[in-house]
């Protein structure tokens, strides 16, 4: 196609105004999370400072607070809320090659209309998916938070670190299985996947949105649920965790760079276990 003729022009536009909106999602997202972390370490700090645990939330500024008592059905809300909003914060940026090539080819595929609609729907298709997670991610901090394993920043390594240990064992093994490089593989060629599974109109737009969904949480789970290791709502964690997550998808290297994380991943799991029994045989 000539760089000059209409549909190109077209498309750049369209281009653009998509990665615009998807990059101001994720930057609410992202500056959502930072007045949460702040919230949750003046806490923190308030907490230190009398020796008192903080108290049920009755705020939105409090949600990342350390419960006393257990969760009333406005603290689960809250919590999932705070999930929610980090899997988009997280996912959104890696997910930007899939939505700008399915928008580019739905308007090739459907010049005399926009392709914002379907473009949106796909998103809400994969948003979806990882809204399914956050609510198994809620639940299974509700259930540590009930058996009393996690510190009050919400991290395993500080209160139980064989447990911490374990899952990054789990999650470094999981680096390497052929699961992980089926799902990888599609989340890495956007075309392909186009191609292959395009379905015309809205409702196809949202199966394929959580179609491709369903496999960036069969790639990414493991990665996720690391969050509970050094705290859930550890930005610089959950910063290196987002890095990783986009450097698997996007540069040409990124089955070896998830590959060898997998082994660091794997030996942090097994130092910490190690460490943890040596200290209780001590």
């Amino acid at each position: 196609m000539p760089t000059d003729s209409p549909l190109a022009a077209i498309l750049k536009r369209d281009r653009a105004i998509t990665a615009a909106a998807l990059a101001a999602l994720a930057l609410l997202a992202w500056a959502y999370l930072i007045h949460l972390s702040r919230a949750m370490d003046g806490m923190a700090g308030m907490n230190g400072a009398d020796g008192a645990d903080a108290g049920p939330m009755t705020a939105m500024g409090e949600l990342a607070a350390p419960l006393a008592t257990a969760w009333g059905s406005a603290d689960f809300i809250l919590m999932f809320l705070m999930w929610a909003v980090m899997m988009a914060a997280m996912m959104l940026p890696s997910a930007a090659p899939m939505l700008l090539t399915f928008a580019a080819v739905n308007r090739r595929r459907r010049e005399s209309s926009g392709p914002y609609v379907p473009t949106a729907v796909f998103l809400s298709g994969y948003l979806l998916v990882w809204c399914g997670f956050s609510l198994a991610a809620t639940l299974a901090q509700w259930g540590l938070h009930t058996a009393a394993l996690l510190s009050p920043m919400m991290a395993l390594a500080g209160v139980s670190p064989v447990v911490g240990g374990l899952l990054l064992a789990a999650a470094g093994v999981f680096q390497w299985t052929p699961l992980k490089h089926a799902c990888l593989r599609h989340c890495r060629t956007p075309l392909g996947f186009l191609t292959t599974d395009w379905q015309e109109g809205g409702r196809g737009a949202l199966r394929m949105g959580l179609r491709h969904g369903a496999y960036c949480l069969g790639c990414c789970w493991a990665l996720m649920a690391l969050l509970f290791v050094l705290g859930v709502m550890n930005l610089l964690w959950i910063m290196a965790l987002s890095a990783l997550v986009l450097a698997e998808k996007a540069l040409p290297g990124g089955f070896w760079i998830g590959r060898l994380a997998g082994l660091g991943l794997l030996a942090w799991g097994l130092w910490l276990i190690s460490t943890a029994i040596l200290t209780r045989g001590a």
